[in-house]
């Protein structure tokens, strides 16, 4: 459902687009299916690596984790798990948020606490080895932008993961498809590396359906929406800070990339509105909603969503406002 209403607002803001432009020749017609095209190979292809990194990952909980240890080793207070929630990607394969949806899918059918997988989802794709040092490489000699990004977002995982996590109602994480978490029928069926790349190919193909998806909607945005109009209004503390929120959510762009093409908006933007960019984007962007549907209903994933905005402009445009 939540993937059918996008698809009808893309079509339906990409008519009024069309109307408000008039008519165009078909060499500018070619020109914009020619952007989203590249663009939709670009952010797929990008995506792809970290998908099945996830996804494998996801497997190898499947297979490798018994319930009963995850349950017995997951802390008891929501706000100690969704720090540790939060800190989880330091010790976990580099994934962007792609691979974050099935691994954390994964974790919370094998019974880690709501919290913990909140918040490891929005935490996992900035908090994580390759993440921190491409950020320090991209923002060499400024490293309150390097702190502010990592601390930012585990502040705001936890935050989600507590509020959201305690508020959940019963039947807010969907099951994964296919009966993916009967341990008893996994133990009775193959060996280890053939559950493993059942699995991982399963929950693969999946989440390719709605990368796929999200990806054709951020290209399409970004043929039709004029970042340089965007780009234009990104003055003062707090209209800088939603500019760069909004280019993050339409651009899409992988966590592991993000901080070079913040740096291209150094020169022009507060840096309460750079950490906007880079605590946003990683969290949510228009791939990752539709990925975040496969796991959580639709009242769990606009809480998420809803709370992850507030507390990143607020936060952000409190930066800008004392750094000003």
């Amino acid at each position: 459902m939540t993937i059918l209403l996008l698809l009808s607002g893309l079509v339906y803001g990409g008519a009024m687009v069309a109307m408000a432009l008039g008519p165009r020749s078909p060499a500018w017609v070619a020109a914009r299916g020619q952007i989203v095209a590249t663009v939709f190979l670009g952010v797929f292809i990008e995506a792809l690596p970290f998908l099945l990194l996830g996804t494998l990952a996801s497997g190898a909980i499947q297979v490798f984790v018994a319930p009963e240890a995850l349950r017995r080793f997951s802390p008891r207070s929501p706000v100690v798990a969704a720090l540790a929630g939060a800190l989880l990607g330091l010790c976990f394969l580099p994934v962007c948020e792609c691979g974050t949806v099935p691994a954390t899918r994964r974790l919370l059918a094998k019974g880690a606490p709501l919290p913990l997988g909140l918040a490891f989802l929005l935490a996992a794709p900035t908090v994580n080895p390759v993440v921190i040092v491409s950020t320090a490489i991209a923002f060499r000699g400024q490293p309150g932008i390097v702190v502010g990004r990592i601390a930012l977002t585990v502040l705001v995982a936890t935050i989600v993961g507590v509020v959201v996590g305690q508020a959940a109602r019963p039947g807010a994480v969907l099951p994964p498809p296919m009966g993916g978490d009967d341990d008893r029928h996994d133990r009775a069926t193959g060996n280890r590396l053939s559950r493993l790349l059942r699995h991982t190919g399963d929950e693969f193909f999946e989440m390719a359906r709605y990368l796929t998806t999200g990806a054709a909607i951020a290209a399409t945005f970004q043929a039709f929406v004029p970042q340089a109009a965007l780009l234009a209004l990104g003055q003062g503390p707090v209209v800088s800070v939603l500019v760069l929120m909004a280019l993050a959510v339409v651009l899409s762009i992988c966590s592991t990339v993000d901080a070079f093409v913040a740096l291209a908006f150094a020169g022009s933007f507060l840096p309460g509105a750079l950490l906007a960019f880079l605590v946003f984007g990683p969290m949510i962007d228009l791939k990752s909603v539709l990925l975040f549907d496969t796991t959580f209903d639709r009242r769990t994933v606009t809480a998420v969503v809803a709370l992850t905005t507030a507390l990143v402009i607020a936060l952000t445009v409190t930066i800008n406002l004392l750094t000003a």
